[in-house]
């Protein structure tokens, strides 16, 4: 299948490459407006962006595709009452990854719980025929610093359930065979 990825995040699309081996992705053109996401939940934000990205693409694609696949995923850790959630990717706009990760850790109180869980939704709105959404989770705990570098965003922050080491720290294997995004991603693929 050919698929519009409705993202311009070069980790997500790298990471979809690997999940969804075997299909044609393209990422969101950079002369494409930008991509709404005003929802409350990951589901609205996700199902947004998805019928955007395809009415836009409908008329302004230069290649026909099989249908669009729009992402909405984030951190939520329980100490900040699900938060940054369905705001992760807007949290402390302007700050890189490291000073971004560093202030979230900061606001975690003294004592508090350290559990979290990341978060995806994938909405899919293929070329005819009604949109469907897939969701995957994946339970865990924040690192009190960061550790790794691969992945990207909350990576390196973020001890999944059953292993000592962070999705930056973890090889790509693992993470693709536990991570949230890899979770929906199966979700899709049988689904569709």
């Amino acid at each position: 299948m050919r698929i519009l990825l409705a993202s311009r995040n070069a980790g997500k699309l790298r990471e979809f490459q690997e999940l969804l081996r075997g299909h044609d992705l393209i990422s969101w053109p950079a002369e494409a407006p930008e991509i709404p996401e005003e929802g409350a939940f990951f589901q609205d934000n996700a199902l947004q962006k998805a019928t955007f990205a395809k009415a836009w693409w409908d008329g302004h694609g230069t290649v026909p595709v099989d249908g669009v696949l729009a992402d909405d995923s984030g951190l939520c850790v329980d100490a900040l009452w699900g938060g940054p959630g369905v705001l992760s990717a807007r949290f402390a706009p302007g700050l890189e990854r490291d000073p971004k990760n560093a202030k979230l850790l900061a606001m975690i109180p003294a004592g508090a719980p350290r559990t979290a869980r990341f978060v995806c939704v994938l909405a899919w709105v293929p070329a005819a025929g009604e949109a469907r959404t897939f969701g995957g989770c994946i339970e865990g705990r924040l690192a009190m610093e960061s550790h790794g570098d691969n992945g990207f965003g909350y990576d390196p922050i973020f001890i999944p359930e059953g292993h000592d080491q962070t999705f930056g720290e973890l090889s790509s294997d693992i993470k693709h065979g536990l991570s949230h995004r890899a979770r929906a991603s199966r979700a899709f693929l049988a689904g569709i």
